[in-house]
């Protein structure tokens, strides 16, 4: 977790530390206080675990499934498979954008003034194949390098390391839920370097 806000980084603590662990196995958390980027963070998370299982998430996601891990294992038992989102895109649309094509899977999406449930889309049983996932949640199973050579903000890390995963023959995955395993406390977006880092997205990966 790269954070910026202790309360935030308390709160999403607190919900791992009442996760089920499942025999066998133990969680250790690492905090990223002072990332230069998303990806530099994760970069450096990934170097500094010999973890096989890493799970990549946002300062403001709580997650309340407590047989999250489980679920997890149960889905990286098929060594195919390299990545699971929350939420992602059966087809990422030509111009990159993710909102403006069909996503699917869900979340609990909170605020400040209200908590709802918000459903992309259904998910086929026991877990759907996608292009690339939202960055709220990203687990892995491999330790493929995070293009901080590339990406220097806070956008399109998540996109570009989903087509880092697929370049290697991986697959990722939306599980399907029958309630959302995450809270995700997101308020509004922050745009400022979006369009840019999409430029550099279209690039490296659509060749324009």
């Amino acid at each position: 977790m790269c954070t910026n806000n202790k309360q935030y980084c308390r709160e999403a603590l607190h919900y791992i530390e009442k996760l089920t662990v499942p025999d066998g196995y133990i969680v250790e958390m690492c905090v990223i206080e002072d990332a230069a980027c998303m990806t530099e963070g994760y970069q450096r998370a990934m170097m500094s675990s010999q973890a096989k299982y890493k799970i990549y998430l946002h300062q403001d996601v709580m997650i309340i499934e407590e047989n999250f891990l489980q679920h997890l294992l149960d889905i990286f038992a098929d060594k195919e498979v390299g990545m699971i989102g929350m939420i992602g895109s059966p087809e990422m649309p030509e111009n990159s954008i993710m909102w403006y094509g069909e996503r699917i899977g869900c979340i609990y999406s909170s605020s400040a003034y209200h908590m709802e449930l918000y459903t992309a889309g259904e998910v086929m049983e026991p877990y759907q194949q996608v292009e690339a996932v939202d960055g709220l949640l990203i687990a892995t199973q491999y330790d493929v390098p995070w293009r901080e050579d590339l990406f220097r903000k806070w956008d399109f890390y998540d996109i570009s390391q989903a087509f880092e995963f697929r370049k290697r023959g991986y697959q990722i995955v939306v599980p399907a839920m029958k309630k959302p395993w995450c809270i995700h406390d997101c308020g509004a977006s922050d745009f400022q370097n979006y369009f840019e880092e999409r430029k550099k997205f279209q690039k490296e990966y659509r060749g324009r």
